[in-house]
């Protein structure tokens, strides 16, 4: 018990000063008042507060990423053949291709690959009426079960309005019911009607864990990074 309680202590140290290093390097580099806000967050606990002034400033493509018990403004690292990486302060990582969840790290439960298999109606989202099948191969860690395979069915429900940063969007909203290998869940999509782009989302990262997607300043390829 002894050494769990030192152990914690010594993660609450490291992450207290890496918001300290934080602040002294924004007074010299301009770091972001977002990034320190997450770095915060994974210390403290507090609630972001982003403002549209605050993802203008920061020329990087950001993504506000929300799990059960972690809250953190991702910025565009690199888009590896359409495989995009957004990392925050805190370590933590998502990975992303064409909006839909590919693969995480340092959260709870990590994905180490998501993919899917087969025919791809995420591809035509702004066209797409009524219902169509889907089928995933997951990779969880810890635990290495690699392979499951979830089937879901894709629904349009129809439009709504999303707020972003204080802008109401009207947005087409997809669900997806999950099932297999162990999971019963719901992936959400809220997409822009005429590019079909995902704007927000919820998506399935493992079992029992899922996390809600926002992009604030989106990356579209060939785009704003």
């Amino acid at each position: 018990m002894a050494q769990l309680s030192a152990a914690s202590t010594m993660r609450a140290l490291a992450a207290l000063c890496l918001v300290l290093f934080l602040s002294v390097l924004a007074g010299c580099s301009g770091l972001s008042r977002g990034s320190l806000d997450a770095a915060r967050l994974a210390v403290f606990g507090a609630k972001l507060e982003i403002t549209p002034e605050q993802v203008a400033a920061n020329p990087y493509a950001q993504m506000l990423v929300q799990g059960d018990d972690f809250e953190a403004l991702m910025v565009l690292g690199n888009d590896d053949a359409g495989r995009s990486a957004w990392y925050s302060p805190d370590r933590r990582i998502v990975f992303l291709r064409d909006g839909l969840l590919a693969g995480t790290v340092g959260l709870a439960q990590d994905a180490s690959d998501i993919r899917l298999v087969g025919d791809n109606p995420f591809s035509r989202l702004a066209a797409l009426q009524g219902t169509s099948p889907t089928l995933r191969r997951y990779d969880w860690m810890p635990g290495y079960r690699h392979g499951a395979m979830v089937e879901g069915e894709l629904r349009r429900m129809g439009p709504e309005q999303v707020e972003i940063l204080g802008t109401m969007h009207t947005l087409v909203r997809f669900d997806e019911a999950l099932r297999g290998a162990g999971v019963d869940a719901t992936n959400q999509y809220w997409v822009e009607p005429q590019t079909g782009f995902i704007r927000k989302s919820r998506q399935l990262v493992a079992p029992g864990l899922s996390v809600e997607l926002v992009q604030l300043k989106p990356y579209r390829p060939g785009g704003t990074r």
